[in-house]
């Protein structure tokens, strides 16, 4: 097994680069024991990855599926300068992106009848891995983990964070955790951010450090909690693989080009209107606002790595409120959700800030001033739903503040 580490990665900085890190270090431990090798490459991966397979006399190469505009990019150059043939597999969902839908669905109403049928086909068990009986022939460089961090060119003001550790195994502590304490409760708290009712998953998904399909299989195995797990799996398969659906079929996923017709003619329409408050980008990134549940759920992204789910639409809904335009709301809420979130630069956020400020995946509501017809969330939404009082106090413990 190769990976390439790139010196820099659409914005993430130490904290996602740390996870990722010691997650990579497990797994090359992990192959060690199997009599398989594990070569970590350095550089633009266009480049040292045919090198690479240039060098070792690779007869075919075998990759893992990114909807990411830069990934599927460095692979196109791999692909034209290896001499060999290079095969996409997409481990990243359990229905493979392609096979699921041949185009851009409108919503999980389109995306989740194509998902079901094909689920009984892809949703099976993986195989044991045995000890490879001869293992590899030629020389593996020894990877100097502890001195990766410093050839990389990215912001080190991030931490790292102690509350969630990375690797297969804090994953699958992390997965025994969530099946017994709060799946059961799942479906009822899932979306009070005041409670623990969350999986906090997420990061391990997004750095492959656990599967997909294996939660899944999980999830399906534990009797009872039949409306926890249908609202787990809900999220899990039909709004995750919608995501990645949004960003293979829209090229635009991070952009204003890319909301649908009617979003933009809305949001284009109520460009002149007068914002209430603006704020910098400095006083958004360090929870300077007159909203304090805003503020709290940002300075608990920026020390955790980690927001709440439904909390994400609200702090992102309120960017677009107070900024000049869609089109600085999206880039700030992609930079501040890149730079502090564990999973950030994955197609779940790029899909759910599209959703949050452009409309995608939902519907015309309402009309009024600088929203449009873009689902508006309010403060007095929240209060109506769950204890503000008690988040805040909750992200004051965690935060140490």
């Amino acid at each position: 097994m190769a990976f390439c580490l790139a010196p820099a990665f659409l914005g993430a900085t130490l904290r996602q680069y740390g996870f990722m890190l010691k997650g990579l270090k497990e797994v090359a431990g992990d192959l060690a024991a199997l009599n398989l090798p594990f070569f970590l490459l350095r550089g633009d991966p266009s480049r040292e990855l045919v090198r690479f397979v240039a060098a070792q006399g690779v007869g075919a190469v075998v990759s893992d599926f990114s909807p990411l505009r830069l990934v599927r990019d460095w692979k196109s150059a791999v692909a034209e300068g290896i001499g060999v043939s290079l095969e996409e597999v997409d481990a990243h969902n359990i229905v493979p992106c392609w096979a699921a839908s041949p185009k851009a669905e409108y919503g999980a109403y389109t995306l989740r009848p194509k998902l079901k049928r094909l689920l009984p086909e892809f949703l099976e068990d993986f195989p044991a891995l045995s000890r490879h009986p001869a293992g590899w022939e030629g020389t593996v460089p020894e990877i100097p983990w502890e001195e990766l961090p410093a050839g990389l060119e990215v912001d080190t003001s991030v931490p790292e964070v102690t509350w969630l550790l990375p690797g297969e195994r804090r994953a699958r502590a992390a997965l025994e955790d969530f099946l017994e304490h709060r799946l059961p409760f799942y479906g009822a708290r899932r979306n009070d951010p005041a409670q623990d009712g969350q999986s906090n998953l997420s990061p391990y998904l997004h750095f492959g450090q656990l599967a997909p399909q294996r939660l899944a299989l999980e999830v399906e195995d534990r009797p009872g909690q039949d409306a926890s797990r249908e609202a787990f799996l809900e999220e899990l398969i039909v709004r995750r693989e919608l995501a990645d659906n949004y960003c293979f079929y829209q090229p635009h996923y991070d952009s204003f080009a890319g909301f649908p017709a009617w979003a933009q003619k809305t949001l284009n329409q109520h460009r002149g209107d007068k914002r209430e408050k603006l704020y910098t980008p400095e006083e958004l990134a360090r929870g300077l606002t007159h909203d304090e549940l805003w503020n709290a759920a940002q300075r608990e992204m920026v020390h955790r790595g980690k927001m709440h789910g439904y909390l994400r639409m609200y702090w992102a809904k309120k960017i677009l409120e107070w900024t000049d335009s869609p089109e600085e709301a999206q880039d700030l809420v992609i930079y501040l959700n890149d730079k502090y979130e564990l999973d950030g630069r994955d197609p779940n956020g790029y899909a759910g800030i599209a959703w949050s400020i452009g409309g995608v995946h939902d519907r015309p509501w309402f009309e009024r001033p600088v929203f449009g017809k873009i689902r508006y969330m309010s403060y007095k939404g929240c209060r109506s739903k769950f204890s503000v009082e008690a988040y805040q106090e909750k992200t004051r413990r965690e935060n140490g503040r």
